[in-house]
């Protein structure tokens, strides 16, 4: 059975079938051969190569850690500092109140513009085969973590809505966001947290070696473009491998974001474990960001809406992770249209911390008479109503729904 691993995972023992990474084209090994000592396994790591298959019928394989030894991998990883943004958080964060969403809302505004030119400057300076600054990067991250424990919700949902103009940059935000929500539904120590955001902000690298034509193509990609766009986790992988920054786990999820859990993804088909932890998160994030934003050749899917397709595509994602997911986002996510019991219709502007299935919610039209009413704000976690279906926005002729949850709709949205 073959498995697929980082370079620091490589043991003495082990037998590798294929290494890969940006030295792999010199011959100076046998493509497969066994890590008999410490010289080989040396000798292996000095050049260059970010990870390895091994043949776990020919090897040993790779030592499950202790969950207390995480940290300790993570600050081995890459042999670079342990927390990717250079902050003191060797311990978890100090669990502090949430701020307002109204009051998060207007800091996420300000940082989602900053970080669109921040992540515009780096593509950039990729595209001309300039090395990232490092520090402008996992800067980025770490604000973005900062937003997210102050609350939740309000980046997320704000980042969601950028334009088909602004999907190649503000994914990358997006996805950084996600994966550091899940990161910490999954109780991952803060290094690897923020690790799991820089892999996020990163892992499109490689769309920037792709003709812009297909990037912003208004219709849908024909099998030429296909192929040319699947060729990007490889292209970001060598652009990361040259800076020498990055950890394998970074370079992983950059080469492996397409990977699916049956083997049908690409670029090299790997299934179920051979793909890594993080690679994993970021398939779901990844799709999932893809789905709720504008494209040049589609509308975006609403959230709700989202995750219910998500969770019925068979060996896409790994379960355990994708429910983790869910948990961080909602089952009914900031945007989401919902009917009531009470014959209302109302936009998801909260979640509440402990219950998936009562969000804070703003009431905004009857479902009865198709009349606009004044907005309420709703807790249904105080059981005065409750959800019973998710609607289409399309299906009822509403616009602008962004408004309500933004805190700027007055009566709310009319129908178009």
């Amino acid at each position: 059975m073959l498995k697929h691993i980082g370079v620091t995972d490589l043991c003495v023992g082990m037998y590798v079938q294929e290494l890969f990474g940006s030295q792999v084209d010199r011959p100076f090994w046998n493509k497969s051969f066994l890590v008999e000592n410490e010289e080989v396994l040396e000798k292996v790591r000095a050049s260059g190569v970010t990870g390895a298959w091994i043949e776990l019928a020919e090897g040993s394989d790779v030592k499950a850690p202790a969950p207390e030894d995480a940290v300790v991998l993570a600050e081995k990883a890459g042999q670079q500092p342990t927390c990717p943004s250079k902050r003191p958080c060797a311990q978890a964060p100090v669990a502090r109140p949430r701020v307002a969403m109204s009051e998060e809302l207007l800091k996420a505004v300000e940082l989602c513009s900053r970080s669109k030119a921040a992540v515009m400057d780096m593509f950039g300076d990729l595209r001309m085969g300039r090395i990232i600054q490092q520090d402008q990067v996992t800067q980025m991250v770490g604000e973005i973590s900062d937003s997210l424990l102050r609350h939740p919700d309000a980046l997320l949902s704000l980042v969601r809505l950028k334009t088909a103009d602004e999907y190649t940059y503000m994914h990358s935000v997006a996805v950084c966001g996600l994966m550091i929500g899940l990161a910490r539904q999954l109780d991952l120590p803060p290094p690897l947290v923020e690790e799991a955001g820089l892999a996020g902000l990163l892992h499109d690298v490689g769309k920037m070696a792709i003709p812009t034509a297909i990037l912003a193509k208004p219709l849908p990609l024909n099998d030429n473009e296909h192929t040319t766009m699947r060729t990007h986790p490889e292209a970001g992988t060598r652009m990361l491998a040259d800076s020498s920054h990055f950890t394998p786990r970074v370079l992983d999820v950059c080469l492996h974001h397409h990977e699916k859990m049956d083997g049908s993804g690409y670029p090299h088909k790997l299934c179920g474990t051979q793909i890594s932890l993080f690679a994993r998160m970021a398939a779901i994030c990844d799709v999932y960001d893809a789905v709720t934003s504008d494209r040049p050749y589609r509308d975006r899917w609403c959230p709700a809406e989202s995750i219910r397709k998500m969770a019925r595509w068979t060996g896409h994602f790994d379960e355990r992770v994708f429910h983790a997911f869910v948990k961080c986002i909602g089952i009914y996510p900031v945007g989401a249209l919902v009917r009531l019991q009470s014959g209302r219709l109302a936009v998801v502007i909260e979640q509440h911390a402990q219950c998936l299935l009562t969000p804070i919610v703003k009431a905004f039209f009857s479902a009865t008479s198709r009349t606009p009413l004044p907005a309420e704000c709703i807790d249904l976690a105080c059981g005065q109503d409750r959800i019973v279906s998710v609607e289409s926005e399309k299906t009822w002729g509403l616009k602008n729904l962004e408004a309500l949850w933004m805190g700027e709709a007055g009566n709310g949205s009319r129908p178009g």
